[in-house]
């Protein structure tokens, strides 16, 4: 690989980057960061209310209230597979008032399959990764299909009969039904919608057949009793549903999960940036928070932003050869 090109390709690069000179912060900006946060911080969420992504991100500004005693609004900004929420804090002022809290696919692999985005990966610095969960593989409740095999023995007797759904084009919803259909050798039907709430009241109707859900959300409806648990994504077993396999058991080398992090515009001071990682961190490493987070099935992650900007690295490599030969590329 050229790797003058792979610098010149932009975030990439740049992300890996983002060394020890971030802390390297003097008097001046020692009082930046003590006026951080002067006014409410926005957090913006590009998925409607009710799902797995939403309720993560309440869960964070709550806790992140008590730490800067300002309030931390959540803004659910849903539409174009993030694209509306994160072109709104591209465009926002770099003072680290306006947040956006992604999911990974939104900068590690949107720009690998959209032709076009009203945003690019270099329009955001990495502030933190914050979690990372497993997907949990759930069908109707009245499902015929007990288990992933019997999903895949059907698919191959009616190719493109069995719908899947995703919470949008591009999210790790969609990706990882599109490595199932190549893993397993079937043909699934994608059918989109606006968000994981909308999609599990899909799936719960019927109108699809199967749905990759993240696992605090797939165990709270699995609870419920209107779905059920076939399979996890993760390289082991969920401490949460320890009866349900993982699709590695069944597709060996079968692995996905979706990640959840904190970006800001680019542009944002390094020192404001610091000091948001430096907030989040604490209420990542706060003994109820992780608590929380865990007993839902999630991994809480933490880390400083090169860390982060290193992760979104590295799945973007990861994503680009399935997507390149699946010609996974979108409008």
């Amino acid at each position: 690989m050229n790797r003058k090109k792979t610098a010149r390709s932009g975030w990439w690069a740049l992300a890996v980057a983002l060394s020890a000179t971030l802390w390297v912060i003097g008097a001046s900006a020692q009082t930046e960061v003590q006026a951080f946060p002067s006014r409410p911080v926005r957090l913006v969420v590009p998925f409607p209310p009710g799902g797995g992504s939403d309720m993560q991100a309440r869960l964070l500004a709550d806790k992140l209230r008590q730490v800067w005693t300002q309030p931390v609004v959540v803004e659910n900004v849903a539409g174009a597979g993030g694209g509306l929420a994160s072109s709104a804090v591209a465009r926002s002022k770099p003072d680290g008032h306006t947040i956006l809290f992604a999911t990974h696919p939104m900068i590690a692999i949107n720009p690998l399959i959209y032709k076009t985005l009203p945003y690019e990966a270099k329009d955001f610095t990495p502030v933190v990764k914050l979690i990372d969960t497993s997907l949990v593989l759930l069908v109707p409740a009245a499902s015929p299909f007990k288990t992933l095999p019997d999903l895949i023995k059907a698919a191959k007797e009616r190719p493109g009969a069995i719908n899947y759904g995703s919470g949008g084009l591009g999210t790790t919803q969609h990706l990882t039904g599109e490595m199932l259909k190549d893993k397993a050798g079937i043909d699934l039907t994608l059918i989109p919608y606006k968000g994981n709430a909308q999609t599990t009241t899909a799936l719960i109707a019927n109108e699809i057949q199967l749905f990759f859900d993240s696992a605090p959300s797939a165990a709270a409806q699995v609870k419920g009793g209107r779905v059920r648990a076939i399979a996890v994504t993760g390289r082991n077993r969920l401490a949460l549903l320890p009866n349900i396999p993982t699709v590695a058991e069944t597709l060996p080398g079968f692995e996905s999960s979706l990640a959840y992090g904190l970006l800001a515009p680019d542009g944002t001071p390094m020192p404001v940036v610091a000091a948001i990682n430096s907030a989040v961190n604490r209420v990542l490493q706060s003994a109820d928070y992780s608590t929380q987070v865990r007993n839902e099935g999630a991994t809480v992650e933490g880390g400083t932003p090169e860390q982060f900007g290193e992760f979104l690295a590295k799945e973007h490599a990861r994503w680009r050869e399935l997507v390149k030969r699946l010609n996974l590329k979108l409008d």
